[in-house]
């Protein structure tokens, strides 16, 4: 009983290391700021796209989605909503120690610059100053996502298209629609496997990395 009390009292301190390191390590790239233009790939189970990101567009956006990229929080994650021909959405991590600091990192409500083109990117969003982690790519052109006010804030606020690949995005794992969305946070809490349980055959983002 000893020797189990003192191995799970060692768990529990490395994991709390582990999770104090990240924090640290994530809170130092919140001084991060995207070039003003960047290109990134995406690495999934259908194959690999590439975006480029452009700081004119959305400041805030592309300063948080290359802070993302460089924390490695998309890595392994569930693309967990695919609407064939309109959008496919991402960005529940199942890391615990990131989601615990990025979850509180709300960013303030832009103007919209770009428009929400076919191959376009947006972080999603509810209320007001909301938007976190979680992107959308638009499949096609909705147009009206750039003047739609939605809980009294004005537009979907692009800040990078797809420059290569667009076949990729257009392959994932649709049949599900919007049957995800209400499961999609219980990754927080529960895991891929949870997910992939539940709906099996979702695609995945394998890894992000930036392009020099």
């Amino acid at each position: 009983m000893k020797k189990n009390t003192l191995l799970l009292f060692f768990v529990l301190n490395v994991s709390a290391l582990l999770c104090a390191q990240t924090i640290k390590t994530d809170a130092s790239l919140l001084k991060l700021k995207a070039p003003d233009t960047v290109k990134a790939e995406f690495i999934t189970t259908k194959g690999n796209f590439t975006v480029e990101v452009y700081r004119n567009w959305s400041p805030l956006g592309a300063g948080r989605f290359y802070q993302l990229v460089k924390s490695g929080y998309y890595n392994n994650t569930i693309i967990f909503r695919v609407v064939k021909d309109y959008l496919v959405q991402f960005g529940v991590s199942e890391d615990k120690p990131k989601n615990i600091f990025w979850q509180g990192k709300n960013l303030k409500d832009e103007p919209v610059v770009g428009s929400n083109t076919a191959g376009t990117l947006c972080f999603s969003r509810g209320a007001p100053g909301t938007r976190k982690t979680s992107i959308f790519i638009n499949l096609r052109d909705n147009l009206t996502y750039d003047t739609m006010t939605v809980a009294g804030v004005k537009g979907f606020v692009p800040f990078a298209r797809i420059t290569g690949g667009m076949e990729v995005v257009k392959s994932f794992f649709s049949d599900y629609g919007n049957d995800t969305m209400k499961s999609a946070d219980t990754i927080y809490f529960k895991g891929n496997a949870w997910m992939n349980k539940k709906f099996p055959g979702l695609d995945m983002i394998k890894e992000v990395r930036i392009l020099k």
